[in-house]
């Protein structure tokens, strides 16, 4: 099978992360029991996942001159992430997320530093080069104005893109009506379509609104009737980048020709194995693992 070409418009950071058996109220102060920096940013985390699962992955992004990027740079050609379109910018910081680790799920506090770089200007550079992608992905950790114009710009190619909305924030009908693919958490989907009713709002975008559930899984509405793809059971580690993985391996599939269904069935999958790992990419599964996991 040739390996999808995808474009990942979005955010590389590096996670600072503190695991604690619960996390501090206003004005309290607890005590951490570990602390990890490991690479993250939802764009560099689904960049990671989409290479893991065999996609031929560029990701277009910024990072600072500093010790963080450097790290940045190094991990995404590790994991097989083509690195042309990523730009160090001279005058700030990489970015940064700051993660408490508690009481099974995790609280995220984002700086967002050189992404607010990824500007509209930037992606309109690279133009000619996402004419020859498959499938182009973005998220919000990236300038508004910048999700605007890769909708617009995509759309004007013919390119499929892929939007996930997080973190929420709400979006213009016209990048609605331009993406592909939007893949909002419940959270994100009712402040996307906070005027009407989320079985609605699956009725006037069939097959292109799947709104992710947590361990119910994805609902959608595929033109005839809405649709419920359960998720796989699983006991969490971890549950930072379980929505990158999901994403990735959503657009991954897609972008290789399998249905929706199919597709969102393999996506479910690989997030599930995500949470069985520590850190936003440390438990980002590899193609074999996730066939080998449907099978099981």
């Amino acid at each position: 099978m040739r390996k999808p070409k995808i474009a990942v418009i979005g955010s590389s950071s590096m996670d600072l992360v503190v695991t604690s058996k619960r996390r501090p109220g206003a004005g309290e102060t607890v005590l951490g029991e570990s602390f990890e920096t490991v690479p993250g940013g939802k764009g560099a985390n689904q960049a990671v996942a989409a290479a893991r699962l065999g996609a031929e992955v560029y990701m277009i992004g910024r990072v600072g001159e500093d010790a963080y990027g450097t790290e940045i740079l190094n991990n995404f050609t590790s994991n097989g992430v083509h690195t042309d379109y990523v730009e160090p910018v001279t005058q700030g910081k990489s970015g940064t997320a700051h993660i408490i680790l508690a009481e099974g799920d995790n609280s995220i506090v984002v700086v967002k530093g050189a992404n607010d770089h990824v500007t509209p200007e930037y992606v309109k550079e690279k133009r000619d080069f996402i004419a020859t992608c498959d499938l182009v992905m973005i998220q919000q950790e990236v300038p508004e104005e910048t999700v605007i114009e890769a909708a617009q710009l995509c759309h004007a190619l013919g390119v499929p893109l892929l939007l996930n909305p997080a973190p929420a924030r709400e979006i213009p009908d016209v990048v609605v009506e331009q993406v592909s693919y939007l893949t909002p958490n419940e959270h994100e989907a009712a402040l996307l379509f906070k005027k009407e009713e989320l079985a609605s709002a699956l009725r006037k975008h069939p097959n292109k609104l799947f709104i992710t559930e947590g361990a119910a899984g994805v609902r959608y509405f595929d033109g005839e009737e809405e649709m419920l793809v359960p998720s796989f059971p699983v006991k969490p580690i971890d549950t930072t980048g379980a929505g990158d993985t999901f994403n990735a391996a959503f657009g991954t599939a897609i972008a290789e020709g399998m249905d929706v269904k199919e597709s969102l069935r393999f996506a479910n999958r690989a997030a599930s194995l995500s949470v069985t790992g520590f850190g936003a990419q440390g438990g980002m599964p590899s193609r074999e693992e996730v066939e080998r996991g449907l099978t099981e």
